[in-house]
């Protein structure tokens, strides 16, 4: 018989120790009903769930950012809608002004519907945004980017303009006659002298001429950039009208929409929209079959910028039916490639969601706990911990039996 050490008390306490641990750890596994709460539970489990889990919550994120394209496509293809609807409006109105039983009167308020139509073309590619972002404009659109880069170096949109006044004016070697009445060829104010500078092949195919506030406004047109105003006359630099040229020509230098489809780097979707305003589907322009004055706003103002299509006779609105077809094939086959990624785009979101719910079944099978199994345990370690309480006891008592050998 032994005092200075209990054998069996030592013993009996770390079976308990083990079994009040392994109490402890079933208890935590059923609170938080996860089987791996620290890394110690499982190294390679965590490991391999921790990546799971990314993959799934990439998952549910490229199935809201999928549903975020579809309503930005969306808003694209409603304003689009409402642009062919003016365009039918615009080829109705042409038609009815392709037959001699109006006047010329007639043909002028026609001439005024086609051209505040227009505008309104216009207006819709200019405003139409999604979170701030312009959809119709081309910015949107990479092939304007693809372009090759204009030869001058560095290539500089300059914009002049001068008052008439009343003298005979010389642009770049061409002569325009004061009248003080209009006449062919004649020009009494700034809008009629633009209206010959438009209809002038050689400047025209340099120039867009305008008016403002009874200016003549020459814009340099791209491949013609310089530094250098127009010769014959004395034109000044229009800085602010420069640099909403340049603006302009920095927002067709566009690029295509990104949209991320997937959980990881390089799963996206590509999607362009292209320009649907009036000078890109061919509405607006200079030369035949366009007027000679620019009434045709940006939408945004009531500014005049320029010439819509000519509907003042039979000859011209009979091929502004054409233009304007074609002009509505265009926005069809814009709205038929919006629709076809929309289609898309929900098949995607369908496939994200499955691939979403069979990875979080897997990560489920790795990470959370059995609780019936988890319970088993538990039930089996209380009991084992109970147990060896009572056997502790025991064992304490052992000792007790030295104190009948001092009787």
């Amino acid at each position: 018989m032994i005092i200075n050490h209990n054998i069996s008390a030592l013993n009996t306490h770390r079976q308990l120790s083990s079994a009040t641990n392994a109490q402890s750890k079933s208890m935590e596994k059923l609170a938080s009903g996860m089987r791996i709460n620290r890394a110690g539970d499982d190294a390679a489990g965590l490991a391999i769930s921790e990546k799971m889990r990314g993959q799934i919550r990439g998952l549910d994120q490229a199935s809201r950012n999928s549903q975020d394209a579809i309503s930005l496509i969306q808003t694209a293809e409603g304003a689009l809608n409402e642009t062919t609807d003016i365009l039918q409006r615009m080829r109705e109105l042409a038609t009815q002004a392709s037959t001699d039983t109006n006047t010329t009167s007639d043909r002028g308020e026609i001439q005024k519907e086609m051209d505040s139509l227009t505008s309104e073309i216009n207006r819709i590619g200019n405003t139409t945004e999604f979170n701030t972002q312009k959809l119709l404009n081309g910015s949107k659109d990479s092939a304007t980017a693809a372009q090759p880069a204009v030869p001058a170096a560095p290539a500089v949109a300059g914009v002049y303009s001068l008052t008439p006044g009343t003298s005979d004016i010389e642009i770049d070697g061409k002569s325009f006659t004061y009248n003080g009445t209009p006449g062919a060829g004649e020009f009494s104010d700034a809008a009629e002298l633009a209206a010959l500078v438009n209809a002038d092949a050689t400047l025209s195919a340099k120039y867009n001429a305008s008016e403002d506030s009874g200016e003549l406004v020459l814009t340099q047109k791209t491949g013609f950039e310089s530094a250098t105003a127009p010769t014959g006359a004395t034109f000044t630099e229009d800085t602010a009208g420069k640099a909403a040229v340049e603006a302009k020509e920095a927002v067709e230098k566009g690029a295509g929409l990104q949209f991320q489809i997937g959980a990881n780097e390089n799963q996206s979707l590509t999607l362009e929209i292209g320009d649907m305003r009036a000078s890109n589907l061919g509405l607006t322009g200079t030369g035949d079959g366009f007027t000679a004055t620019t009434n045709v706003s940006n939408g945004t103002d009531s500014k005049g910028v320029e010439s819509g299509l000519d509907v003042s006779n039979a000859k011209n609105a009979s091929a502004a039916i054409t233009k304007i077809q074609t002009a509505i094939d265009n926005v069809s086959a814009e709205r038929s490639k919006l629709g076809a990624n929309q289609n898309r785009l929900e098949h995607t979101i369908n496939n994200l969601g499955t691939s979403s719910e069979n990875l979080t079944a897997a990560e489920s099978r790795v990470r959370d706990t059995d609780m019936a199994k988890t319970m088993m345990e538990q039930t089996k370690n209380s009991i084992l911990a109970q147990a060896s309480q009572a056997m502790l006891a025991q064992a304490n008592q052992q000792p007790q039996g030295v104190l009948q050998l001092l009787r």
